[in-house]
């Protein structure tokens, strides 16, 4: 019960009783929001995973698309043909070179052999 005042006991009881239901509540509530922020980061923080995702995906495709452009872009006559020149290009010189080294490392036989 309430000091006696000029106000009705009643009054003041019920006024009372009212401020102790909000600061009862208040930790709820600030807990409550606490967590509504927390569910709506970790929304965000999803979508932007996810448009990152989508976003990686776009560049493999460009990627993968520029790849094949240039495949079929090349003269695959012209190529074929400078591909077999620059194999066969300098066999027997290598060959020559690699005899000739091997040679100068041999060792000098005996005279009477």
């Amino acid at each position: 019960m309430a000091y006696p005042t000029a106000v009705n006991n009643q009054i003041t009881d019920a006024v009372t009783q009212s401020n102790v239901k909000v600061i009862g509540e208040a930790p709820a509530f600030a807990m409550g929001s606490i967590f509504q922020s927390l569910a709506h980061s970790t929304g965000i923080l999803f979508e932007n995973a996810i448009a990152a995702q989508q976003q990686q995906n776009t560049l493999a495709l460009a990627g993968s698309n520029q790849g094949v452009m240039q495949i079929y872009s090349v003269d695959t006559t012209a190529a074929a043909g400078a591909t077999e020149k620059v194999a066969q290009t300098g066999v027997s010189d290598n060959l020559t070179s690699l005899l000739s080294v091997l040679n100068a490392f041999k060792p000098a036989t005996p005279a009477g052999l």
